[in-house]
């Protein structure tokens, strides 16, 4: 293939092709999102990735990937894809093929098209994404191009329980990369990319107190659920709706029964925020909890199991390529901050990183998850667009 013309970004004809290649083949990406659904590939049962993980590798291998299965320890396998062996650091796509659906959830939730929606279990989040990436490469070659640096794929198979068994190679392919796209979905109906995340940390604190009975000797114990409503307000004190940081204690667990002094709970912890200062102040503020009753203990366990996306410098140039990407395919594009995490939040520590790329629609781990179907090839489009860009530089 010829090598790609400088700002193909914003060219009008490069965008126009490659649009129009899309929309013409609407119905083709439709019918590989529908044998990706019903190729149901849950997280928590390895064994049904396989098929999952076939289709995909053919598409792959089609458009001239060579590639490589690395073995997940306790989940499935996680895909590597090379598009070029030329030296020198590329671009990376980022995706995931598990999903939360338990396996039979299509006996209640099928693959099926109404009112211009595709629905079904992991449509959304993020197996359209996945068809969109493979439409997007086909059309640039499709149009004669090259895109501006190798392109690498990684999707894994376990980005919906934080990516403990892949975290280790998106680093080093991360680390490796210019820049990453992540095909998660976008945000809203109008398609806003995410070019924040905030960072998300579980905790556990553990209280031991000491048990007696609550008529006989009550004096003798040292009640854990009394020492519990301290601490709770303690860590919803840590809460700053300003800053976007959240500290919920989502469950308690203690007692052995009413007429007991409780000799132990456990409070279970959900932290999210929008800045590594944040995220460092927040876990110093739960490790400095201190016990405010006589004979209770404390024990603090967990961490944060994603930093936050934050709008750095090189997120934010890979951002004004996107607005320009966007003019040039015809699109109007906005951004957004959210709540949850990706591996974009993993990603952004090394590189310079997009997410939210993915489909337009609603519903992720919801039952009425669904992706707008019209809106596929544009989304296409404009990926392809960015992988033609050329980089921007800043590292």
């Amino acid at each position: 293939m010829p090598a790609s013309t400088p700002n193909l970004s914003s060219s009008p004809e490069a965008a126009t092709r490659i649009r129009s290649w899309l929309e013409a083949r609407c119905d083709e990406m439709v019918e590989l999102l529908v044998r990706l659904v019903e190729a149901e590939s849950p997280t928590t049962e390895p064994s049904t990735h396989r098929e999952v993980c076939s289709i995909l590798t053919g598409e792959l291998q089609a458009l001239g990937f060579e590639v490589a299965r690395i073995p997940g320890n306790e989940v499935g396998d996680h895909l590597v894809a090379l598009g070029s062996p030329q030296p020198g650091p590329g671009q990376l796509l980022l995706g995931h093929f598990d999903t939360v659906w338990p396996l039979g959830t299509l006996d209640s939730m099928p693959a099926k098209i109404e009112d211009g929606r595709l629905h079904g279990p992991g449509a959304y989040d993020m197996k359209a994404g996945l068809v969109q990436g493979l439409f997007a490469l086909q059309a640039i070659g499709a149009a004669g191009l090259t895109p501006s640096l190798p392109v690498t794929a990684f999707l894994n198979a376990d980005e919906e329980i934080g990516s403990p068994d892949s975290r280790r190679k998106l680093d080093e392919l991360s680390r490796e990369s210019e820049r990453a796209f992540v095909l998660e979905p976008s945000a809203g109906a109008r398609g806003n990319l995410k070019t924040a995340r905030k960072g998300v940390g579980g905790f556990e604190v553990r209280i031991h107190g000491k048990a007696s009975h609550a008529g006989l000797a009550p004096g003798e114990g040292a009640s854990a659920i009394v020492e519990a409503s301290h601490q709770i307000q303690r860590l919803f004190a840590l809460n700053d709706p300003e800053r976007g940081t959240t500290v919920n204690v989502g469950t308690i667990d203690g007692g052995i029964g009413a007429n007991v002094v409780a000799p132990e709970v456990v409070l279970e912890i959900d932290v999210r925020v929008t800045s590594a200062e944040d995220m460092a102040a927040v876990e110093a503020g739960i490790r400095a909890l201190e016990p405010q009753t006589e004979g209770v203990s404390l024990d603090v366990q967990g961490g944060f199991r994603r930093p936050p996306l934050e709008r750095t410098e090189r997120n934010r140039a890979l951002w004004r390529q996107a607005v320009d990407a966007a003019q040039a395919v015809g699109i109007e594009l906005d951004e957004a901050l959210v709540g949850g995490g990706s591996d974009g939040n993993l990603a952004s520590v090394h590189t310079a990183t997009l997410d939210g790329l993915g489909a337009v629609g609603d519903g992720a781990h919801a039952v009425f998850e669904h992706v707008v179907i019209e809106r596929m090839p544009e989304r296409a489009a404009l990926l392809a667009m960015l992988l033609l860009a050329p980089p921007d530089g800043v590292r």
